[in-house]
């Protein structure tokens, strides 16, 4: 079963367990998966199709990415050669480029919104910026 088909429960349990995946990096990839979905939202009120579907397609992406950086990391914990840690740079790197198109994507959406929705996406902004931070950091750690 993939991370995103667990229960919320049980990846936070996951997460909370003394283990070395799932930890950060699913996490990141997880919260900039949350505000690709609420920029989905928030494009769907604003009549942006375009960013709905790149919204979309983000968190998707963000999904696997979640699974590649616990699976990455179990890998490099296993076998500690420059082939794992250049995975365990590279996946948190694309998280981060996702959650920063994720950020863009908000701030167009929110332009564009004159409702209560729009709080959906300012939410979606500062979640997509702090995961590309974190994920950034995490990047850097790991080289």
């Amino acid at each position: 079963m993939t991370l995103s088909e667990q229960r919320v429960g049980d990846l936070l349990a996951a997460l909370g367990e003394r283990t070395p995946a799932p930890a950060s990096g699913v996490a990141t990839a997880l919260t900039a998966a949350l505000a690709a979905a609420l920029v989905e939202l928030a494009g769907r009120f604003a009549d942006d199709e375009p960013s709905v579907v790149r919204a979309k397609a983000l968190w998707s992406r963000l999904s696997e990415l979640a699974d590649e950086d616990s699976d990455a990391y179990i890998a490099f914990m296993a076998d500690r050669n420059a082939e794992t840690r250049a995975r365990i740079i590279a996946v948190p790197e694309e998280i981060a480029a996702c959650a920063d198109e994720i950020a863009a994507l908000a701030e167009r959406v929110r332009g564009r919104l004159q409702s209560s929705v729009a709080g959906d996406a300012e939410a979606a902004g500062e979640l997509a910026r702090a995961a590309a931070r974190v994920a950034r950091r995490l990047a850097e750690l790991n080289r």
